[in-house]
């Protein structure tokens, strides 16, 4: 860009000063200042398309050809403003340096401004036409000329810089709004048009040039040499642009592209006249029939020696550039190229023999002859030898590697951008992000010789959520503004990543299906590799975090691509005869209809409301009504971004904070915990807690390690509830122990999931709480957790444990040594704890756990089901559940016969929660009970009444899930026998039971499984 900038507008400068002054000096006509540089200002302006074209056919540097053409479509711009002002100049304008300076700004920067309103005006018109090529086409054309005729005549600027700005912008912008067939289209129309115009303009001159100058002899009267004259211009034309390239030559070395001594021989070469030059000859021809600053001669030879120079530079210049590119060696292709092209010959001599053995003999007219056949294929006879790899190494070759290295790049990141207009064509992306694909790939090329595959790197910022949503969350900015671009921008995201993985593995095997196996091909399709594993982990981490925008992405593909294969359908049926093209146009029309509503109205993220996440969380959700509402209505909803902290270590606790979705990462001051590499909590969680109950202060820092959505709850509010209800107390209690394990002891429980945490301690659990005097026993595969109070070891000499404090089974060697607990429980041997002041203890049986395995499957308790026959089908969905120990099984069934059995549902309505979300219904039945997993001494404190582990009901489920996935299981209900006081069952469930075996009538339990991150859609309006 910067090589066309120097080259459009210092260059035009120096070109029309150094031709002005020729002919002001050089030439016998006796013309001012003005009009001398007027004729120089129009003669500027370079039209090389003859040149470009043959650059582009003997396939020379396209860098070369890209900046000769970008330079010809700049200075269009630059030589009709310099003509503007000296054309005003001229008739009689004077301008001083103020003056000058403004009439630039205005003619400029106007014609800038007014090209970008009516680009960004058709473009923002262009979204509301829906495969319309036609009125695409006669909008482009009715922009252009309405942008033309508005700035040149409605506000007396450039014309023509306004309509190469509109196009700038639609090449830079809006190239991904036409699309297929109608891309097509508009460039074959143009191009058209283009052509039309350039004929219409030479053959006009032509026709001007001969009625002035051949019909009269007056000009050849006036001035005899006019022919000598115009050979000398042309030899001052191209002397200027000697001067302008070598003057800017150090600074086209410098920017952009670079530029060799071969490359600034051509870029002299190229610099034809054309359309523009004469166009502007005849409106000074026009002006000088009634002009008085202008004689009619001088009109005259402006047209003369303007399509004089248009005629020389085409046919000397336009003619012999071939052979200069073969002089200087510019026209050869390389080896790397070579190669490829005659590896591609023999893959398609492969590929005819293939098609001739598949079409060669036919049922009706019999076998055909090859050789006949090769014989007509004469672009495949040097493709007879032995085939060479492209890849192998010749001794002829200056770095070979390098070269191919190179050309295998390009090669691989042209179809990269190919993919992405196939996925652009097929929905899968939009227009926003094709650009910025694009965009990508084309910085990725110009980097292909010095650096690796590096197109990712222009993604990195549309991707990573930036700097300012920080600022605008601790700023006034509504929550509900913040959380909506966040998601917008997660969204975009999230099509970047999936297209260039998907561009990508395209791009990789279309390379690997080609080249074959290589040593080059593998580097590039490695460096393809280590470049998306970025986006790979930013998806992943989007599906933990945020997956209903990942499902709201893949709707919309999945809607487009089903649409557009049923439009392919109807075009097929018509094709073959099967459908009339009445029937055929009513069922386009249809599926042309759902589509643009799919286009205008798509499916978007919509973050659930407020009181569904509430009652979807494990923690607000399983609470009572009333404790639910209590809590709702002082719940605050806060995003927060990726790096933002939560709370600090140490700090005094201000409330509790509840996951909804997103990652957080703790960290504490304990170097112990710093070798762990998974210190993550996820969506369910709930922190804080243990500190707002216990009245400390927070025990880790938690920062935020994707964007999080949660809700907190002050301190006030969350004592409020506790204190109006024992059984919300408890089941407070045991809540705030997940964390607080992780925290503590996060060699156990680092990997295990928030699911079986919930489960180990609604189906696992008991906790107690002791006075001064009393003791209790840990058993050799139990860890438990003083959440209040101090104990000490009995018999022991150490320190007394503080809360919050781990409470572990003695065992032979260090614990903080073992791998795993329970899976050595030789080395572990029972503990009994002396209790010093009042202490509430938690006692977890983690008997068959290993560190970072998740627990033992099992079919779930929470499933009706027979004591005898297990369901197969649910012991899958519910993975991740512990076994007891059988003789504990056995030897236990009545101790969850007690009071506490409504602390107990709140925990287990939780763990449901976890599991399933929020759709759950809970009925009432009876069931075998959990048991203790520690002895105590004595039975229980006498002070405090039992807070058993598991009530004697056990809750059925009946849960539902978003998304079409109705499971339907049939259970049989029995009730088991409690040892040691045990009751028959009644009658009623008698009957029910022989009613259920005898005809097959069981009652049927529909599960509907819903996800914690459930997904809902809104409808953009």
């Amino acid at each position: 860009m910067m090589q066309m900038f120097l080259l459009a507008v210092p260059g035009v400068l120096i070109s029309t000063f150094c031709l002005g002054a020729a002919l002001k000096l050089a030439f016998p006509y006796n013309w001012s200042w003005k009009t001398s540089l007027l004729l120089g200002g129009l003669l500027s302006a370079t039209d090389p398309v003859a040149v470009v074209a043959l650059l582009k056919e003997l396939g020379a540097s396209k860098k070369l050809s890209t900046i000769i053409e970008g330079e010809s479509l700049m200075n269009d711009g630059t030589a009709i403003v310099v003509y503007q002002l000296f054309y005003r100049m001229v008739l009689g304008w004077d301008f001083n340096w103020g003056g000058l300076v403004k009439f630039l700004s205005q003619v400029s920067l106007g014609a800038v401004a007014m090209g970008l309103g009516f680009g960004i005006a058709s473009v923002l018109w262009l979204g509301f036409i829906f495969n319309d090529t036609v009125i695409e086409i006669s909008l482009t054309l009715a922009v252009s000329y309405l942008a033309f005729f508005t700035a040149q005549e409605g506000f007396e600027i450039s014309g023509v810089l306004a309509v190469m700005t509109l196009g700038m912008f639609y090449s830079a912008v809006a190239r991904t709004a036409f699309k297929g067939e109608s891309q097509q289209s508009l460039h074959h129309f143009w191009e058209m048009v283009s052509y039309i115009a350039n004929t219409l303009i030479f053959i006009l001159s032509g026709v001007v040039i001969a009625e002035s100058v051949l019909s009269s002899d007056n000009i050849f009267e006036t001035h005899e040499h006019s022919w000598g004259y115009l050979v000398l211009l042309y030899v001052f034309v191209q002397a200027s642009r000697v001067v302008v390239v070598g003057v800017l030559y150090p600074f086209l070395q410098y920017f952009g592209y670079g530029l060799d001594w071969r490359e600034a021989i051509i870029l002299i070469w190229s610099g034809l006249r054309g359309a523009v030059a004469l166009s502007l000859s005849l409106s000074v021809k026009r002006s000088s029939d009634n002009s008085p600053y202008i004689s009619p001669d001088t009109g005259d030879l402006f047209v003369l020696l303007t399509g004089g120079i248009v005629f020389l530079t085409l046919i000397v210049n336009g003619s012999t550039t071939q052979f200069i590119l073969h002089f200087l060696k510019m026209d050869n292709l390389s080896p790397a190229k070579k190669r490829i092209l005659s590896y591609t010959k023999y893959e398609m001599l492969k590929k005819a023999l293939e098609a001739f053995g598949d079409l060669g003999d036919d049922e009706e007219l019999g076998p055909a002859d090859w050789p006949t056949v090769k014989r007509y294929i004469t672009s495949l006879n040097d493709a007879d030898g032995e085939q060479i790899h492209p890849h192998s190494l010749s001794e002829n070759d200056n770095n070979p590697d390098h070269m191919n290295l190179k050309d295998i790049r390009v090669r691989f990141l042209n179809g990269v951008q190919a993919a992405y207009w196939v996925m652009l064509d097929e929905g899968r992306i939009n227009q926003t992000t094709a650009n910025l694909l694009m965009r990508s790939v084309d910085e990725a090329l110009d980097l292909v010789s010095s650096e690796t595959l590096c197109d990712w790197k222009g993604l990195k910022s549309y991707v990573n959520i930036p700097n300012h949503y920080k600022f605008f969350q601790s700023s006034v900015v509504s929550q509900k503004l913040v959380t909506y671009f966040t998601v917008e921008r997660l969204e975009s995201a999230c099509y970047i990543c999936a297209a260039f993985l998907r561009a990508h593995r395209i791009a990789r095997e279309q390379l690997h299906e080609f080249i074959g196996d290589s040593e080059i091909a593998a580097m590039v399709i490695s460096e393809s590799e280590q470049a998306g594993e970025e986006a790979r982990i930013f998806l992943e981490d989007v599906r933990v975090t945020f997956p209903q925008v990942l499902r709201v992405v893949k709707t919309r593909q999945v809607t487009y691509s089903v649409l557009s294969h049923l439009i392919e359908y109807v075009n097929n049926l018509e094709k073959i005869g099967l459908l009339e093209e009445k029937e055929m146009s009513h069922l386009h029309d249809a599926v042309q209809t759902d589509l643009k509503k799919l286009l205008r109205n798509p499916p978007m993220v919509k973050i659930p409301k407020i009181k569904d996440l509430i009652s979807a969380n494990p923690l607000l959700g399983a609470l009572p009504a009333t404790a639910r509402e209590a809590l709702a209505g002082s719940t605050t909803e806060i995003m927060r971004l990726s790096g933002t902290t939560l709370y600090k270590e140490g700090s005094k606790p201000t409330g509790i904070w509840l996951l909804s979705n997103g990652v957080v990462k703790w960290s504490t001051k304990d170097t112990s915990t710093k070798q762990f590499l998974h210190p993550t909590f996820t969506h369910g969680s709930t922190l804080g807690l243990y500190e707002v109950l216990a009245e400390k202060h927070y025990t880790c820092d938690i920062v935020a390690n994707s964007v999080v959505m949660c809700f907190f709850i002050e301190t006030e509010k969350i004592l409020s509830v506790l204190r109006s209800d024992p059984a919300v107390e408890d089941f407070f209690w045991r809540e705030s122990i997940i964390a607080l394990a992780k925290i503590m002891l996060p060699r156990v429980f680092e990997k295990m999931s928030m699911q079986d945490l919930r489960t180990l301690i609604a189906e696992r659990s008991i906790m107690n709480i002791y006075i001064r005097g009393e003791s209790f026993e840990l058993l050799p595969q139990s860890v438990g957790f003083l959440l209040d109070g101090f104990i000490r070891k009995q018999g022991g000499q150490e320190e007394m444990l503080t809360a919050p404090a781990a409470i572990l089974p003695r065992l032979d060697q260090s614990f903080s040594h073992s791998e795993t607990l329970g899976a050595r429980a030789g080395s572990f041997y029972q503990q009994v704890y002396q209790v010093e002041t009042r202490a509430r203890v938690i006692i977890l049986d983690i008997a068959g756990f290993e560190a970072g395995k998740s627990l033992q499957k099992r079919t779930s308790s929470l499933i009706s089901r027979s004591a005898d026959r297990h369901s197969g089908s649910f012991s899958r969905e519910h993975s991740g559940l512990m076994n007891w120990p059988q003789h504990l099984l056995n030897s236990s069934r009545h101790d969850g016969e007690t009071s506490g059995e409504q602390h107990n549902n709140l925990s287990a309505r939780a763990m449901q929660l976890g599991v399933y979300g929020s759709m759950i219904n809970l009925r009432r039945r009876r069931t075998r009970s959990f048991l203790r997993s520690s002895r105590v001494k004595p039975a229980h404190s006498l002070s405090y009444p039992r807070v058993p582990s598991v009530p004697t009901h056990r809750p059925m489920v009946s849960a539902k899930s978003e998304g079409s996935t109705t499971l339907k299981q049939k259970f049989r209900v029995e009730e088991y026998k409690q040892v040691g006081n045990a009751r028959e069952p009644d009658e009623s469930h008698a009957r029910r039971d022989e009613s259920s075996d005898d005809s097959g009538g069981e009652e049927e339990h529909i599960v509907r499984i819903d996800s914690p991150s459930r997904l809902s859609f809104l409808q953009a309006p």
